[in-house]
């Protein structure tokens, strides 16, 4: 019997050690070594691995940069690092140097408070992706904010905080990267990321709302209405589903003054370019 364990023994201590020379050979055989430059350029990224850049995570980014010929390096970028990590990459791999306009995550929404006043009373789970398929929110409007801070927990740079006051999302300018966090996680779309418009300013139609006109503002009064007045001084706005938009081409310092001021809902947000929120946006 005794014999018998050892024999067993000495047969499963065999099979063992055969498997590891086996995997040991393997291993070595199909060993793929990575260009050092890699981990060079991983070491200049934030590590956030948010996956703004598209890519699986900061490896995955810094393998791309390596590997990426010089034409279409200028396509890859890291929101999070801008252009500063940008630039210092762009250094290390001999290209040259990627400047783009930073931008910033929007609100698309003013559904405030004060606003929006609440319709109905909404006692279920507090997070915005379950009230979205089981109720169109306390405000009556279905495509405004939700008002329950699924943004808030999720952004990773603490740059989302809720307003007490109005009930809406607040994004601190200087702590936001764009790493498009928010906007993947509104199940109402209102955020958008558009360029912070440092030299220009930025001008943005601050409502999501596609009811039509008088049901909208019957919900909210800051509500778009498709008036169509903003088309009339800039001809690219766009007016789909009963909501203007402004593209990001449209020069704010050329047009956005004017197109805030004259909007009748006060829809329409103008942001100067100075850093300070010199909105034509109103209560």
């Amino acid at each position: 019997m005794d014999n018998l364990i050892l024999i067993n023994i000495i047969i499963l201590v065999s099979i063992a050690l055969i498997a590891a020379a086996v995997l040991y050979f393997v291993s070595q055989k199909f060993k793929v070594t990575e260009n050092p430059l890699i981990a060079e350029v991983e070491n200049c990224l934030p590590h956030a691995n948010c996956g703004a850049c598209g890519k699986a995570g900061c490896h995955d980014f810094a393998r791309a940069c390596v590997n990426t010929a010089a034409e279409d390096f200028k396509k890859l970028y890291c929101p999070v690092g801008g252009n500063a990590v940008m630039c210092q990459i762009a250094h290390l791999l001999g290209h040259p140097d990627i400047i783009k306009e930073e931008t910033v995550a929007v609100l698309r929404c003013q559904g405030s408070c004060q606003n929006a006043p609440d319709k109905v009373e909404y006692s279920g789970i507090a997070f915005c992706r379950i009230a979205n398929k089981i109720s169109s929110g306390r405000s009556g409007c279905p495509n405004g904010c939700l008002r329950l801070g699924d943004c808030v927990r999720a952004c990773p740079f603490g740059a989302i905080s809720m307003n007490k006051e109005t009930g809406l999302p607040v994004v601190d300018e200087d702590k936001c990267t764009s790493c498009g966090t928010c906007v993947a996680i509104c199940p109402r779309g209102i955020y958008e990321i558009r360029p912070k418009g440092a030299q220009t300013g930025r001008v943005y139609v601050a409502c999501n709302n596609k009811q039509k006109g008088g049901i909208a503002r019957k919900n909210c009064k800051t509500a778009c209405i498709a008036c169509q007045k903003c088309a009339k001084i800039c001809p690219d706005i766009k007016i789909e589903n009963n909501l203007s938009y402004i593209p990001t081409t449209v020069p704010a310092d050329k047009f956005g003054a004017e197109l805030a001021a004259n909007c009748p809902t006060k829809a329409i947000v103008y942001i100067g370019n100075k850093n300070k929120e010199e909105e034509v946006k109103h209560d």
